[in-house]
């Protein structure tokens, strides 16, 4: 069985993160904390990481800024000219989840702002033959049609994703999920075929971005080219089955001024990495 833990980071600057949203929620301040914390706290992030990888038994990769990178999305701004940088590396992790697949068994991937609080193996406790593994943020949800939040909020997702079902004829039930932590088998992970039609799933997703019929202005607003709504899209397409992480294997650290003591990794939303690395240390 071969197994790996992997993850990405490239350097997008603060004014790629959200593009052209005019929402006050998007701002290039915003996105500036989160360009700063992963500058300041590297060495840490990629470290925790390795750590865990090599007490599990797996190989680590960290995907950085380089021609594999460069060249992946100079062909997305070449097809989707749209795209912003942030949008495009999220497409990226998601591709790598492909290109591990043709030579891992199981695999493990966790965003750069998660960190592994614990020495058990996720693959020991996750039997991936029963499905993706991943986290939702429905209780997140606001699902009335005044909602005004961020191009990234879950809210624009569950709209995003229903409008796209609706518009296929099909049950417009979704689930937020959050791709920040997936663990998959290679089968599973073709299964979803995330890139099967992507020019008609970006197509639909710009539509939709235009057409007010459905939803109003305000929800229309918030659509964007969100690699998590084209994950409960396929999702919901392709029939694949889901296992949802508990709080334990998926922290969502946002809002709280605390991490529980079951906690196995944390998901740094929030980017207070200092309170992490005091759990992570204790």
């Amino acid at each position: 069985m071969q197994r790996i833990v992997y993850s990405v980071y490239v350097d997008v600057p603060a004014e790629e993160h959200y593009g052209q949203s005019k929402l006050k929620y998007d701002t290039q301040e915003k996105a500036s904390v989160t360009v700063n914390a992963f500058k300041k706290h590297y060495d840490k992030l990629v470290d925790s990481k390795l750590k865990y990888a090599n007490s599990i038994g797996a190989k680590f990769m960290l995907f950085k800024y380089d021609d594999q990178y460069l060249t992946f999305a100079n062909n997305f701004k070449n097809d989707f000219p749209e795209l912003t940088g942030y949008e495009i590396i999220n497409f990226y992790k998601i591709h790598l989840l492909y290109h591990l697949a043709e030579r891992y068994d199981e695999i493990l991937y966790l965003d750069f702002d998660a960190i592994p609080l614990t020495k058990e193996s996720f693959f020991d406790r996750w039997d991936l033959s029963k499905g993706i593994c991943v986290y939702n943020n429905n209780s997140m949800v606001k699902k009335d049609r005044d909602v005004f939040q961020s191009i990234r909020s879950p809210s624009a997702k569950y709209f995003n994703c229903q409008a796209m079902l609706i518009d296929k004829g099909l049950h417009p039930k979704n689930d937020v999920i959050n791709t920040g932590i997936i663990g998959a088998r290679k089968e599973d992970i073709f299964k979803l075929d995330f890139f099967g039609g992507f020019k008609d799933t970006m197509d639909l997703m710009t539509k939709l971005r235009k057409d007010t019929s459905l939803y109003p202005q305000n929800i229309v607003d918030m659509f964007r080219y969100d690699n998590e709504t084209i994950f409960s899209y396929k999702k919901e397409t392709n029939l694949v089955n889901i296992q949802w992480l508990d709080n334990e294997w998926h922290y969502f650290f946002d809002t709280q001024h605390f991490i529980p003591k079951e906690t196995k990794i944390v998901h740094c939303v929030c980017k207070d990495f200092d309170a992490v690395w005091r759990k992570y240390n204790a």
